[in-house]
């Protein structure tokens, strides 16, 4: 991932207003290994429910504001619907992203499941065991990028879709 600056992180949010980018908590941009990410995602320490994302589109950052919900799942196992990975049912949350433009103003949101701490760039990098009947522990890595980054740019079109 190319790397974001504060400007870059405020100017890309498309499904929130002006105000709602100023008042928005930021992670320590400094930290971040930023060849190890398809986005950058994090959640607000003052509003734990809020979160965000960030990638980059067609040369452009794009921002999602996003709400996790409430309510937390039985326990049990879940799947996040980014990264696909199993995890118990504490760890993968309901996040909604209010639509951009006037749909988003109007209410209408979209929903899914993401890993609670939006680490999905990190889980997917854990290389599995190899033996024999696994291909290459590098090609299932490359795998679950591409396959990252397929679901993350089809919800990214949802909330844009508007």
């Amino acid at each position: 991932m190319q790397p974001l600056t504060e400007s870059d992180i405020r100017n890309s949010l498309v499904n929130a207003t002006a105000s709602d980018s100023a008042r928005m908590g930021l992670p320590g941009l400094h930290e971040v290994l930023w060849d190890e990410r398809e986005y950058l995602g994090w959640r607000d320490p003052r509003t734990p429910q809020r979160a965000y994302i960030v990638l980059w589109r067609d040369g452009e950052a794009v921002g999602l504001v996003l709400r996790a919900a409430d309510n937390r799942m039985k326990a049990g196992n879940a799947m996040c619907s980014l990264c696909q990975t199993p995890r118990p049912s504490g760890q993968v949350a309901l996040f909604s992203a209010p639509r951009a433009g006037e749909a988003g103003r109007d209410g209408n949101t979209v929903g899914t499941y993401i890993c609670s701490d939006l680490a999905c760039s990190l889980t997917i990098r854990i290389v599995p065991p190899a033996y024999d009947m696994q291909p290459d522990p590098a090609v299932i890595v490359e795998r679950r990028i591409a396959t990252l980054q397929t679901r993350l740019g089809a919800f990214t079109d949802t909330v844009l879709a508007g």
